[in-house]
């Protein structure tokens, strides 16, 4: 406080010096024989005027370091309001004007005045800002967050970085400077550039990203040139934690590039006034809430405001942890965690019959592929036997709807964990067809998709373990390619299917049993995801860490699929969002397999029971070895 004081104090003295030296310096432009400060009281009256017309512009306040347009305003307003103010005290004391034009002259004197120093020190402090040891960096983008940026290292005295130029994303900005940082040239130029300035002993140290759009193959690209040239690519710190005025509220950091930023996707539209009628003031389950797709729909869910969100989970500290979440991000939603398992039949109907959902969202399954490889009797009772039970609870306790989460890998299957999700879909496919035929009855709603990038099991994260330890990074295959999709955005486009697939003409439109199918894009080579992760942590692939292949795993297939030949996609009309041409099957009969194969699951007949398996889906070409897809390949 003592220290602010201070401050305003000696701002107040030199803004009171500067008014008394404008109006000696306009006398003296327009008289240059008269005396300049007669009568004597002129002089002090002259710094008044200026903090009085001052005041109403909080001119005495103005930080100096930070001046910008809008201080530069309040002193031209001030100086005018000042000169008026001294004009006016002449006329009264019967003093003539030392000429007509002396109040334009002294409002511009005491605009040159005012604004000169202002702009001069901030000037030298932008000059002194770049500490020490400061690193070079190349700014990518030229538009309003680029300048924003620059705002902030010119005010931050220990700024880490200093801006040496910038790359346009067009052609028509280079040669041109924002804040006095030198445009040289364009992204798609940047291979040249950066070996230019090599050449020149002038590259920088990093490349920041300042658009925040800049995402997918450009981008891909601009990390390939750096690492060739062995510079780090990160990101400016987003709009939203810079003031107007560029001020950092923190220290300005960098932010690593997202492996997510690295997907082509264009952004989805979502029909959130669809959502929010779907699930406002309903009573709203998901089951395997406490895992990566479930804890995330619990989210989205929460958000659209249910009467009742009851998050369903066999993990005890997963759904402690989603559970508290949501405590804290969604205090006034009431919800209830429920501990328990799905294969349990009694309890699962107990559960239903005392809740009474209206919408359900079965997320819960054993995905792992080698797992469930490992594991098969666990992987069909829970996958296809434990869907089954909370699909038939669930119509028993006359649900509205229920959303079967599926994957990718129950086309055309090679592992069990496929098969089985494709025998939980024909099960779903058959309730929703009978339902709709009946006129009337719970929908069953199916949306396959892809891998989400981060969700557990998911390889980004085993990369990334693989990397904090030195790696090397294991991928099966050079050739493996996977469909990939953040978790927010599968679960968004979940929504969206579930709002299409409730609508008053989706049986019409879509048919009986139709699978919602995302659009999961162009499908990603592992190793070059594996390569990314690398380039991302400012390392550079197969020099500093390398990538090992290892083999394919049991149950692995090296392209997985959409779509089933009998099956060819159709549009419906939404972004993001295809329909699988339905494959149906009678409900009672894929139940009693169900059932069957539980037992033989249950009797310790795993054998046995992927055999009922193979009959129920043909299409299963089992491969528990791995060596069948290398084949292929």
């Amino acid at each position: 406080m003592r220290h602010s004081t201070f401050r305003l104090a000696v701002n107040v003295a030199l803004d009171g010096l500067l008014g008394a030296s404008a109006m000696v310096g306009a006398r003296l432009l327009l008289a240059p024989d008269a005396d300049p400060v007669s009568p004597a009281w002129t002089l002090p009256w002259a710094a008044v005027s200026l903090l009085l017309g001052g005041l109403p512009f909080r001119l005495s306040v103005q930080y100096w370091r930070f001046a910008g347009a809008g201080d530069l305003l309040g002193v031209t307003a001030a100086s005018v309001t000042a000169a008026a103010l001294f004009s006016l005290a002449l006329h009264a004391a019967g003093l003539p004007l030392p000429a007509p034009t002396f109040p334009a002259v002294h409002a511009l004197t005491l605009m040159v005045l005012l604004a000169a120093p202002r702009v001069f020190y901030r000037v030298m402090q932008e000059g002194s800002a770049a500490a020490e040891g400061s690193q070079p960096v190349l700014l990518v983008g030229a538009g309003d967050p680029a300048d924003l940026f620059l705002r902030a290292l010119n005010a931050d005295r220990h700024a880490p970085y200093r801006a040496v130029g910038l790359l346009s994303l067009g052609q028509a900005q280079t040669g041109r400077r924002i804040q006095g940082c030198p445009i040289i040239g364009t992204v798609a130029d940047a291979d040249a550039l950066l070996a230019r300035l090599r050449a020149q002993d002038r590259l920088p140290a990093c490349l920041v990203v300042t658009e925040p759009d800049m995402s997918g193959a450009a981008l891909a690209d601009l990390m390939r040139v750096a690492e060739r040239e062995g510079l780090r690519v990160a990101r400016a710190p987003r709009l939203t934690a810079l003031d107007p005025e560029g001020r950092v509220r923190d220290r300005l950091e960098l932010k690593p590039v997202a492996i997510e930023d690295l997907l082509n996707r264009a952004q989805v539209p979502l029909d959130r006034e669809g959502m929010a009628r779907l699930v406002q003031g309903r009573r709203v389950l998901v089951t395997g809430a406490g895992g990566s797709i479930g804890s995330e729909l619990a989210r989205q869910v929460a958000a659209l405001g249910p009467e009742v969100l009851l998050l369903l989970d066999n993990g005890e500290y997963a759904l402690w942890q989603i559970d508290l979440e949501l405590g804290e991000g969604h205090p006034a939603v009431p919800r209830r965690a429920i501990l328990a398992d799905i294969r349990d039949e009694p309890r699962m109907r107990a559960i239903f019959e005392e809740t009474r959902p209206e919408l359900v969202f079965h997320a819960a399954a054993l995905k792992h592929v080698p797992m469930v490889e490992g594991n098969p009797a666990e992987g069909l009772l829970t996958n296809a036997g434990g869907t089954r039970i909370v699909a038939d609870a669930a119509r028993a306790a006359g649900a509205l709807a229920m959303v079967l989460i599926s994957t990718d890998k129950a086309v055309n299957p090679t592992s069990v964990m496929g098969a089985s999700k494709r025998l939980a879909e024909m099960y779903c496919q058959g309730l929703d067809m009978m339902a709709r035929r009946a006129g009337g009855g719970m929908r069953c709603i199916t949306v396959r998709f892809g891998n989400v990038l981060g969700s557990t099991g998911s390889v980004v994260p085993l990369f990334q373990r693989q990397l904090a330890r030195g790696g090397p990074l294991t991928v099966t295959h050079p050739n493996m390619q996977r469909y990939f999709m953040t978790v927010r955005e599968a679960v968004g486009l979940v929504l969206q299917a579930s709002v299409v697939g409730t609508g008053e003409t989706a049986a019409e439109t879509l048919g009986d049993g139709a699978i919602f199918v995302l659009d999961m894009g162009e499908p990603v080579k592992i190793v070059d995801l594996a390569r990314q992760v690398i380039r991302l942590a400012g390392l550079r692939p197969d020099i500093d860490v390398d990538v090992r292949f290892t083999g394919l795993r049991p149950g692995e297939k090296l392209f997985e699929e959409l779509f089933h030949g009998r099956e060819p996609p159709l549009p419906t009309g939404t972004p993001g969002l295809l329909v699988a041409t339905p494959r149906t099957a009678d409900p009672a009969l894929v139940g009693r397999a169900i059932d069957d194969i539980a037992a033989c699951c249950r009797g310790g007949q795993s054998r046995l029971a992927l055999a009922q398996l193979g009959h129920m889906v043909p299409e299963f070409a089992h491969n528990p070895d791995g060596t069948a897809a290398a084949v292929r390949a």
